[in-house]
């Protein structure tokens, strides 16, 4: 068996909290009702879509949902700020555990995301401290960057590829059931936050993680 040297964490969901009613509220009131229900239907299609690939940059997304909604004139701090409504912040000890696992493993972060919540994240939620994100992860790995997004295998491919990671020494974290299946079947250990405490496959590590 080998040992886990290496942590791939998800960022939404296992590092940040999300609060999809707040934001479904913050876009009505700027009269982009229509654009609510995509966060309301968990879709990721369309304009959040392209906007996450990187196919669409932050004023082509706002201009976007402008045409979307008849008659909303929102602008486009108005729109990033209801976008950011979903994140409810990153709690300290999350943070303080990302440093003390960092002493042991090798960590890295992969996200499904966008400029506009990447950009509230680095500015107002790993700064703690006087913290950055550096200070936490060798790399991070953002979709919209890479113009890819997970589950595809391809993405967890270029992560242990630009890395130097090996899959049987690393453990991937992330909220999504596709998305860690799609990582084990290249040889990575796969769990949810809520089952990574002592995986029997890291008895000799402890609790890993605690959300």
């Amino acid at each position: 068996m080998q040992v886990i040297k290496n942590i791939i964490f998800d960022f939404g969901g296992v590092l940040v909290d999300l609060d999809r009613k707040r934001c479904i509220e913050a876009f009505e009131r700027i009269g982009a009702g229509a654009v609510a229900g995509y966060v309301d239907e968990c879709r990721q299609e369309d304009l959040f879509h392209d906007l996450e690939v990187g196919d669409s940059s932050v004023a082509g997304f706002c201009e976007a949902v402008r045409r979307a909604c008849p008659g909303c004139n929102a602008t486009d701090d108005d729109i990033c700020g209801a976008w950011n409504a979903l994140l409810t912040g990153i709690p300290h000890h999350r943070l303080d555990r990302l440093k003390e696992l960092k002493s042991s493993y090798r960590l890295v972060l992969l996200s499904n995301t966008n400029p506009i919540h990447w950009r509230k994240a680095v500015d107002d939620y790993f700064t703690t401290g006087g913290l950055a994100v550096g200070d936490y992860f060798e790399k991070t790995y953002l979709s919209y960057e890479m113009h890819m997004l997970k589950p595809d295998e391809g993405i967890f491919r270029r992560v242990l590829d630009d890395s130097g990671f090996a899959a049987g020494e690393t453990l991937f974290i992330d909220d999504s059931p596709a998305n860690c299946a799609a990582a084990g079947r290249l040889g990575i250990t796969a769990c949810l936050p809520t089952a990574c405490h002592t995986p029997a496959e890291m008895k000799e590590a402890g609790t890993l993680w605690l959300p």
